[in-house]
C-alpha cells in the first residue's frame, strides 16, 4: 500500500515523512547514504573507478593519449570530461545525443576541474609546443537516484588518484618519440576533491545527499565542493535563496563528509 500511495501522491508521501522528522528511506535530515568505491574495474582504460552513493552509480574510465598542446597553453596538457546520462540510468533520459542535463553536468565537472586546479596541467606536458598528455575522462551514470555531481566527482577523483602514465622520451630534433610502458608514474594531484549536494524545503529544512525524488520536490538544491576542509567550488541552479544558517550547516556537513570520501578513495587505491 505504501508504494501505491507513493505513486499516486508522491508530494504528500514525502511531506508526510518530513513532518515526522524522518525521510522515506529512514535517514535523518542530514544523514548520508552508504558510499562505496572500486578502482581498476575496466581493463581497457588507463584508469577507472566505480563510485556508488546509495543507488546512484557512476563509472569513470580515463584514457590517456599523446597530442599537440593547445596554442593558448603550449606548456600544458589538458583534461576532457564527458558525462553520459542514458535511459539505462533513468527513464527521465532519452536515447540519442547528450541531453541538457548531461551537458550541464559535464560543464559543472569541467568547471570544478578548472577552478580547483586539481592537476597542474603543466605536469602533463612532455615537450613544449610539441607533445603533451590529454586525459579523456568519460563518466557514465548507470543508476541515477540523486546527487549525480557527488558521484561523478567521486568516480573521477578515484580514477585520477589511481592513474599512472608511462615514461615518454621525445627528441625534438629527430621528432622521434618512444614510450616505455614498464616505467609508469602517478599524476600529481593537489588533493582529493569531494562534492556534497543538499536540498532545501520550506521553513529552512535542509536535507543532505537528496534522492532523485527529494531533488525533484525541493525548493532549491546546491552542491558544495571541498578540498582539505576548504570550499573550492559551489553550484546552485536557481531556486529559493539560502540563508546563512543553512549555508553554515551545509558547509560543516560537507567538511565531515569530505574526510570520509578521502579515506574511502585512499583505501581503495592502496596496494593490497
Amino acid at each position: 500500500m505504501a508504494s501505491v500511495y507513493k505513486t499516486i501522491y508522491p508530494v504528500k508521501y514525502l511531506r508526510d515523512h518530513l513532518t515526522q522528522q524522518i525521510r522515506p528511506d529512514g535517514r535523518e535530515f542530514l544523514g548520508f547514504r552508504p558510499v562505496s568505491v572500486n578502482v581498476s574495474s575496466i581493463t581497457q582504460a588507463d584508469s577507472s573507478a566505480v563510485f556508488k552513493i546509495g543507488n546512484t552509480t557512476v563509472v569513470c574510465g580515463i584514457k590517456a593519449e599523446l597530442a599537440t598542446p593547445k596554442p593558448e597553453a603550449p606548456d600544458s596538457g589538458y583534461l576532457i570530461p564527458n558525462v553520459g546520462l542514458s535511459p539505462l540510468c533513468s527513464s527521465k533520459f532519452r536515447p540519442g545525443p547528450p541531453g541538457d542535463q548531461a551537458q550541464v553536468t559535464t560543464k559543472i565537472v569541467d568547471n570544478i576541474l578548472w577552478n580547483s586546479q586539481v592537476i597542474d596541467l603543466r605536469d602533463l606536458c612532455i615537450c613544449k609546443d610539441k607533445l603533451a598528455w590529454v586525459l579523456y575522462c568519460d563518466l557514465e551514470c548507470i543508476d541515477s537516484d540523486g546527487s549525480i555531481i557527488d558521484a561523478c566527482l567521486g568516480a573521477l577523483m578515484a580514477a585520477l588518484s589511481s592513474l599512472t602514465l608511462p615514461e615518454v622520451l621525445h627528441n625534438p630534433e629527430s621528432q622521434s618519440t618512444r614510450v616505455n610502458p614498464n616505467n609508469r608514474s602517478p599524476v600529481p594531484l593537489k588533493g582529493i576533491f569531494t562534492a556534497t549536494t543538499f536540498a532545501v524545503f520550506e521553513e529552512n529544512l535542509l536535507l543532505a545527499d537528496p534522492t532523485d525524488e527529494e531533488e525533484s520536490q525541493a525548493l532549491a538544491r546546491f552542491t558544495v565542493v571541498m578540498n582539505n576542509g576548504e570550499i573550492c567550488y559551489m553550484h546552485k541552479p536557481g531556486g529559493v535563496p539560502i540563508s546563512s544558517e543553512l549555508l553554515s550547516r551545509s558547509i560543516a556537513r560537507a567538511r565531515s563528509r569530505s574526510e570520509n570520501f578521502k579515506s574511502l578513495i585512499t583505501t581503495a587505491i592502496s596496494p593490497k
